[in-house]
């Protein structure tokens, strides 16, 4: 089990057992009991590197490295049972990071020093020349346009990059004086790629888990969970949503309500806005699921961020359901990546979504309680969400189930589709767009490989959980929205 995992765990247990916070200095020892001289410089390295964790899991700021701070400083502001979650999401814990290497080009002993020498042919700033041993990269001159690695025909010339920065799809990942990783929250979009990359532990996100857990406490408090598509698959290869459901409720959830019902909602409301607006309002319109997506519209194309649909999120309408109906009702989303904790405080969520943690941190509940959901003994349960619904789960899923709504909603129409997956995709595909060269189309941006299945928070397999999802769209009664008994007549109404 992962070092956030542990964490997590400990964070929980505390809570759900009125454990004296103070322990939670100790916890570093407990993880990392070692003890002689091989190990020591380690093992101190990573009782400092889990005591930050720790106050991550908190929901707290990281520390002043330049004068002591006992770990437990500020334990007593955070002791509540309601979210204290304030930006920054992500952040970096200094003495952990390697300060590794920035992005370059370099060869390695594969070269053979040939006499065809097109490294140093095809490079446009004269920056590879032979020397003794091989081709040699001048990194002041380099401008990194991989020429010279493409056309090596030993391969001897690799490109590497730090982790966190490799897969920043928007540059956020900066460097200090000491070269030390640096996150310009300017930039981030909170996707936490960079946390699950960085072999270091050196990258890290604030948590609800201790709030959350100390409000499933409380009797008097009615706590709904709502997983998104995704959570199919992660808890088992052979776990059912409804032993996922036995399990919350043994962790102190009301109930559960999938978040695909409120997928169906972003369907009718996108499908109908796209007829409305395309093209005689907007040139295009981009989906609203993904927040980092959004995000990324806002800071890097913000003249395109009105042709983004004005619909809510799948979570947004799902917690707005449940309080529709139960006022008092306290809502938990839980799903594959951080930045829905971002979009939680956004004007718009804020009062229908009150925690958010994603599936890694469910399991490190779990792991705290001993519940194993896949040995709990159920019966079958209600369809919540259609067929596509389902289908939010993976990179193109969003756009097509719009577009099957839309399409049969005006058989006239036909409506081209493009998605991206993944940020530096999706910026390509935005660039596109301004060029004018995707007017009239509806794209999808996602900023995980694979959509919502590959994100930080996912705790199985793509390949598995990509599997167990398409079977589960096969099982849904509905094929669409409109077929959904949940949902609203009124909003199946186009007339």
């Amino acid at each position: 089990m992962g070092l956030r995992r542990l964490v997590f765990a400990e964070v929980a247990k505390m809570a759900f057992t009125d454990t004296p916070l103070d322990e939670l200095e100790t916890v570093g020892y407990r993880l990392y009991p070692g003890n002689t001289p091989d190990d020591l410089e380690d093992v101190f390295r990573k009782r400092a590197i889990a005591e930050e964790m720790i106050r991550l899991a908190m929901g707290m700021d990281l520390r002043d490295y330049g004068e002591y701070i006992p770990v437990t400083d500020g334990f007593d502001n955070v002791d509540v049972d309601t979210s204290i979650f304030e930006p920054p999401l992500v952040d970096v814990i200094k003495f952990a990071c390697e300060a590794c290497p920035t992005r370059a080009l370099t060869v390695t002993n594969n070269c053979r020093k040939c006499m065809a020498r097109p490294c140093t042919n095809v490079c446009p700033v004269n920056a590879v020349s032979i020397g003794k041993y091989g081709a040699v990269i001048d990194q002041e001159k380099c401008v990194k346009c991989g020429r010279c690695q493409r056309t090596c025909p030993y391969h001897a010339i690799v490109e590497y990059d730090r982790p966190c920065a490799s897969v920043c799809g928007v540059g956020a990942i900066e460097s200090d004086e000491m070269g030390r990783a640096v996150i310009n929250h300017d930039k981030c979009v909170g996707c936490g790629r960079c946390v699950v990359q960085c072999p270091w532990g050196a990258v890290g996100d604030k948590t609800m888990i201790y709030q959350l857990a100390k409000a499933l406490k409380q009797k008097d408090k009615r706590i709904y969970a709502i997983p998104a598509p995704s959570y199919i698959g992660q808890f088992g290869a052979k776990t059912t949503p409804e032993q996922v459901r036995a399990a919350m409720k043994q962790l102190g959830f009301e109930d559960m309500i999938e978040v695909g019902l409120g997928a169906d909602y972003t369907t009718l409301h996108e499908a109908k806005e796209y007829l409305e607006r395309v093209p005689e309002e907007i040139p295009f319109m981009g989906t609203s699921c993904c927040h980092s997506w959004t995000l990324l519209i806002q800071y890097k194309f913000p003249e395109m961020k009105d042709y983004v649909s004005d619909s809510g999120s799948p979570m947004r309408y799902t917690a707005e359901h449940i309080k529709r109906k139960d006022p008092d009702a306290i809502v938990c989303f839980v799903g594959p990546c951080t930045s829905k904790k971002v979009e939680s405080i956004t004007s718009d969520v804020k009062e229908y979504v009150d925690f958010v943690i994603t599936f890694e941190e469910l399991m490190g509940m779990f792991v705290a309680m001993d519940i194993e959901p896949s040995e709990i003994e159920t019966e079958e349960g209600e369809v919540e969400s259609s067929s596509s619904a389902r289908g939010y789960a993976m990179a193109g899923g969003v756009a097509a189930a719009v577009k099957e709504v839309a399409e049969r909603i005006d058989p006239e129409r036909d409506i081209q589709i493009e998605g991206a997956n993944s940020l530096k995709e999706c910026i390509r595909m935005l660039q596109m767009a301004k060029a004018g060269k995707k007017d009239g189309y509806l794209l999808e941006g996602m900023a995980c490989e694979g959509g919502c299945i590959a994100g930080m928070g996912t705790i199985a397999s793509t390949t598995r959980v990509r599997k167990a999802v398409s079977s589960y769209m096969k099982e849904s009664e509905y094929k669409t929205p409109l077929e959904n008994e949940l949902v609203d007549n009124s909003l199946k109404d186009f007339s």
